[in-house]
C-alpha cells in the first residue's frame, strides 16, 4: 500500500508564496510521474504541474512562469514551490503518483490566496 502526504498549504496573500511538499511512504515503487492537481470548489479537479522521472515537466498555462515542480527520485517525494500567488489559485491541492498500472493520490491540502 502506498501513501502520498502532502504538506506546506495554508493561507497566503496574493503575491506571495508557498511550497508544498509530497512525500510516498509504504511499498515504495519508482513512479513514472508524479504530479499536483488542484480542485476549486464547483471546478473540476485540472493539473497544475508533472513531472516524469527523467525530468520532463509539463504544465497548466495559468500557473507557467509562477510555478516549479521538483522532484526527489531517491526519496519518492514532489515538490511545487508556487510563487506570486493569485486568489484564483485557492483551491485544494492533490499529489498525485504514477507507475505503469497504478496512480496513487494524496488526500489533499488546502491552500488560500486572500485579495
Amino acid at each position: 500500500q502506498v501513501q502520498l502526504v502532502e504538506s506546506g498549504g495554508g493561507l497566503v496573500q496574493a503575491g506571495g508564496s508557498l511550497r508544498l511538499s509530497c512525500a510516498a511512504s509504504g511499498m515504495i515503487f519508482s513512479f513514472n510521474a508524479m504530479a499536483w492537481y488542484r480542485q476549486a470548489p464547483g471546478m473540476q479537479r485540472e493539473l497544475v504541474a508533472a513531472r516524469s522521472i527523467g525530468g520532463y515537466t509539463n504544465y497548466a498555462d495559468s500557473v507557467k512562469g509562477r510555478f516549479t515542480i521538483s522532484r526527489d527520485n531517491a526519496k519518492n517525494a514532489v515538490y511545487l514551490q508556487m510563487n506570486s500567488l493569485k486568489p484564483e489559485d485557492t483551491a485544494v491541492y492533490y499529489c498525485n503518483a504514477k507507475t505503469s498500472a497504478v496512480a496513487y493520490w494524496g488526500q489533499g491540502i488546502q491552500v488560500t490566496v486572500s485579495s
